[in-house]
């Protein structure tokens, strides 16, 4: 079976939406982690100015809360601190009304008097922007850009007798939060594409293992287009849905099979059941046509021989086009009918057709949803039947029972009976349980396949078994039967005298109909 790209198969495209949910998996959980690290480490520094700051606000004097005497105390904090460098902290003390000190030469701010921490703090004439940004910094935590890196920058302000007096900024580098997200990418960098790589090379595997049975049916398929109905998956792979896939498949198939052999054994009976009356008809009119002196009574004989076997291609035809129609769902159209009346008018008329024992059991009284005619088609058939396969004066017997709103009704006899290896075949078409019998007996096989197709297109079934006398019981159930309000005393079992045969024939065997 030709293949496409390898890039268009299953494989291929399930190894690609595996590796797609992998990167959208690695880049939600790479955003998650850089984030998350970033706030994680920027919170620490937090943390960190927040206690130095608080330790800082408690040096500045609440008495006296001058300039000169903050800027003493602030001064006094910070030679006790390293310069700001690398891994020291920015320190830069704005006082209220007095000037800035800080361990930073060259932020600029105002000064005022001549102490020496004033001295300290004097700036450049011409303020930085990076110096106007940490003077005019607001309270709280922010952070800024001093020189080539980032600061952490957090502003308390100094509350004393209910006003400021001062504003405390400390800042740290937050160098540290890009090298942690820096070292969070490099790692996500090499760890994904590994894994991405793995991850593509395991589902292509995966992808191809599980795809295998997939290829396999699709083999089969194309084999069994090109009419070998006998292939079948036989999938060993463990209970999954790819292995439910192949039996259903394989069950299928069966069908499937079975099917076609069906249709070729119905076309071959057709046609052998259409040619036994055609080569009958040919060979009397042959037989006509060689005589030198054809009489009238060789007219007649011949003329009654091509009847009989017309009227049994005709009824042949009639079944055919039934059967038809039970296949296009257009066999039967249901009507209200009661049962009661039904079935007594119809046993009358059975009792009218040979001499046997016909009996009617209990008829319950109700409505029963069916095609009249239809179903009076299925009696007669099976009765039709029991009347073949027993002698004169033999069992026929009628039983109908009704129970959850469905009604069978049953014909029984005390015949030779259906073996039991035969029951389950007995409806199909053209079959007979002895085929070695001469055609001219009985039918041609199609009475009971169309008594199954008309009680399935009723929604009912049907089916058969033994019947207490021995013989042959033939039972079909149908739904949609409402039972009448009132019950009515149940009838006794009437026995019919047997009555002079009208229709019947020799009885022979035990061919279905």
């Amino acid at each position: 079976m030709p293949e496409g790209p390898w890039w268009r198969g299953l494989r291929a495209r399930l190894a690609l939406s595996i590796a797609v949910i992998l990167v959208a998996a690695l880049g939600t959980a790479f955003v998650a982690t850089y984030r998350g690290t970033g706030t994680q480490v920027r919170n620490q520094i937090d943390g960190d100015l927040r206690q130095d700051a608080t330790s800082f606000e408690s040096k500045i004097p609440f008495y006296p809360a001058k300039p000169r005497a903050i800027a003493r105390a602030a001064q006094s904090y910070l030679d006790q601190q390293s310069s700001f460098g690398a891994t020291a902290r920015l320190y830069v003390v704005r006082i209220a009304g007095g000037g800035i000190v800080t361990n930073q030469p060259g932020i600029a701010g105002p000064t005022s008097g001549a102490t020496r921490a004033e001295r300290l703090v004097a700036g450049p004439p011409r303020e930085s922007d990076e110096s106007r940004a940490l003077r005019t910094a607001q309270p709280g935590f922010s952070t800024l850009r001093f020189g080539s890196e980032p600061l952490r920058l957090s502003v308390v302000p100094v509350i004393r007798n209910g006003r400021r007096v001062a504003t405390i900024a400390i800042g740290e580098s937050a160098a540290s939060v890009a090298r942690a997200q820096s070292g969070v990418a490099r790692t996500f960098a090499i760890a994904g594409t590994a894994t991405l790589l793995a991850a593509i090379a395991l589902g292509f595997a995966l992808a191809s293992r599980l795809s295998r049975p997939l290829r396999r049916m699709a083999g089969t398929a194309a084999r069994v287009t090109a009419g070998d109905l006998s292939q079948r998956i036989g999938s060993t792979a463990p209970q999954d849905e790819v292995r439910v896939l192949a039996d259903a498949f394989d069950r299928m198939l069966d069908r499937l099979e079975d099917a076609f052999a069906r249709q070729r054994g119905f076309v071959a009976d057709a046609s052998h059941e259409l040619r036994t009356p055609l080569t009958v008809i040919r060979g009397q009119l042959e037989v006509l046509a060689r005589q030198p002196a054809v009489t009238r009574e060789d007219v007649g004989r011949v003329n009654a021989v091509v009847r009989t076997e017309v009227v049994r291609m005709e009824r042949l035809v009639e079944d055919l086009l039934l059967l038809a129609r039970a296949d296009e769902g257009e066999l039967v159209r249901p009507a209200a009918l009661d049962l009661r009346t039904f079935v007594t008018e119809l046993f009358d008329a059975l009792t009218l057709t040979a001499d046997r024992a016909f009996e009617l059991g209990e008829v319950p009284d109700g409505t029963l949803i069916a095609d009249e005619d239809r179903i009076a088609q299925v009696v007669r058939n099976l009765a039709r039947n029991a009347i073949e396969h027993t002698g004169p004066g033999g069992l026929v017997r009628v039983t109908v029972a009704a129970r959850d709103g469905r009604v069978e009704i049953a014909i029984e006899d005390d015949g030779p009976g259906i073996p039991a290896a035969q029951r389950d075949r007995i409806f199909d078409r053209f079959h007979r349980t002895d085929s070695a019998r001469a055609r001219g007996q009985g039918g041609a096989g199609l009475g009971l396949a169309i008594a199954r197709a008309i009680v399935a297109a009723h929604g009912g079934s049907i089916s058969a078994g033994a019947s207490p006398e021995g013989g042959a019981r033939v039972a079909f159930e149908l739904p949609a039967f409402r039972p009448a309000p009132r019950a009515t005393p149940p009838a006794a079992t009437r026995p019919r005298e047997p009555r002079p045969r009208r229709h019947g024939r020799p009885p022979a065997g035990r061919p279905s109909a």
